[in-house]
């Protein structure tokens, strides 16, 4: 009987980083998918990106609706409370043999957590990694202990989870999965996503996501302000600005930008979702990547395209010299993007190296779900300290 691995997405980021792996396991026959979707995937506030899923010719086995219209700390928390409620009814349901989990996300969380309770193996992919300026940083390592196998995309990052007690021979380094999607994927010419966003694109442009800091000192609105006051000293330039995440904060980030394109429509898009295929299009042919975003530093490099990497969000990541970090205040910024444009951060003919890996990751995944042993009592592993 084939091996039933259920998959988890809650975001349109994290559904374009997942793709290539549930098609692979879509296409073997060893293996059935099952898949459950949450979160911003079912808001019409965040684009109804469950849509895109089905166009792209998966079945949604369960849609877990967690999400409230609520912008605070406590609405996130009580969705966690619905999350828990929703991934038990459809994980009982599904029965599935593994359970796939990528990042931090709170979403992410509650469906680990139920998992460990009803005694199905998690797969946690992208664990051991930092992000100071988020409280994503201690609930990745929080899956991390609540999972099974691990397949982490970098050694380093490997390293940092066995630290945590996790057994060496249940984590493999695959390297970043969204890689796995600029390899394999075919991706629009300009003329094309101008043709697909209804907005022609005539100039040298950029692509800005700006997500809440849900740690720290860094007052989102204030940092997204200042993002897009330095935008405006680049008034040849066009801007593509995509809607944040569901996170403390987040709509007052949406209202912020579509008032911003609002008063500059020729010049400033805004759009709640891209979609993978658009996104890293777009992204392929910017002059920048600007924002907080994670893909910023994982993916974007690979394409030889320039990150600004503004204040503590992405703080602890591994990144490449294409990644270009500056505080939250607009001249900071508008160094930055003046250092991206001229690609003064590299030499004329350097190529740039991405520490995440060659897009081979998905392959590496199907077998480890097909090596997997599962024993549902963990040995925690302790490393050895020379006194």
């Amino acid at each position: 009987m084939p091996t039933k691995v259920a998959v988890f997405t809650g975001t349109r980021a994290e559904y374009g980083l997942l793709y290539w792996l549930m098609k692979d396991i879509q296409a073997d026959a060893d293996l059935t998918l099952q898949l459950l979707v949450s979160g911003m995937h079912l808001s019409p506030e965040f684009g109804e990106t469950y849509k895109q899923i089905e166009a792209d010719g998966f079945k949604i086995d369960e849609k877990i609706e967690i999400l409230l219209s609520s912008d605070t700390a406590i609405g996130t928390a009580k969705s966690m409370g619905l999350a828990v409620l929703g991934f038990t009814d459809a994980l009982s349901r599904l029965a599935p043999d593994i359970f796939i989990i990528l990042g931090d996300r709170f979403e992410a969380l509650s469906a680990a957590q139920t998992a460990m309770i009803l005694r199905i193996p998690v797969l946690h992919i992208h664990g051991g990694e930092i992000t100071e300026g988020a409280y994503d940083d201690a609930i990745r390592h929080a899956i991390t202990k609540l999972s099974f196998l691990h397949a982490t995309s970098t050694n380093e990052y490997r390293n940092r989870v066995i630290q945590l007690g996790e057994l060496p021979e249940s984590v493999t380094n695959v390297g970043a999965i969204g890689l796995d999607y600029l390899k394999r994927a075919t991706f629009m010419s300009v003329e094309q996503l101008a043709e697909s966003l209804k907005f022609p694109l005539k100039k040298t442009y950029v692509v800005a996501t700006y997500h809440s800091v849900t740690l720290g000192d860094e007052e989102p609105i204030c940092t997204c302000t200042a993002m897009l006051e330095a935008l405006d000293d680049f008034p040849e330039m066009q801007v593509i600005l995509t809607y944040p995440n569901a996170d403390d904060g987040g709509r007052k980030i949406i209202a912020l930008l579509e008032e911003y394109a609002a008063k500059q429509p020729g010049r400033v898009l805004v759009i709640p979702s891209l979609g993978q295929v658009r996104y890293l299009s777009a992204a392929k042919h910017a002059s920048a990547i600007i924002g907080n975003s994670s893909s910023g530093i994982i993916e974007i490099p690979s394409l030889d395209v320039p990150t600004v990497n503004i204040g503590v969000r992405q703080k602890g990541r591994l990144s490449a010299k294409s990644v270009i970090n500056c505080n939250t205040e607009k001249s900071s910024i508008v160094s930055a993007i003046n250092i991206a444009l001229k690609r003064s951060y590299k030499s004329l003919d350097e190529n740039i190296v991405n520490p995440y890996g060659q897009g081979d990751a998905s392959q590496k995944v199907i077998s480890m779900l097909k090596n997997m042993d599962f024993n549902s009592v963990k040995t925690f592993y302790d490393l050895k300290v020379v006194d």
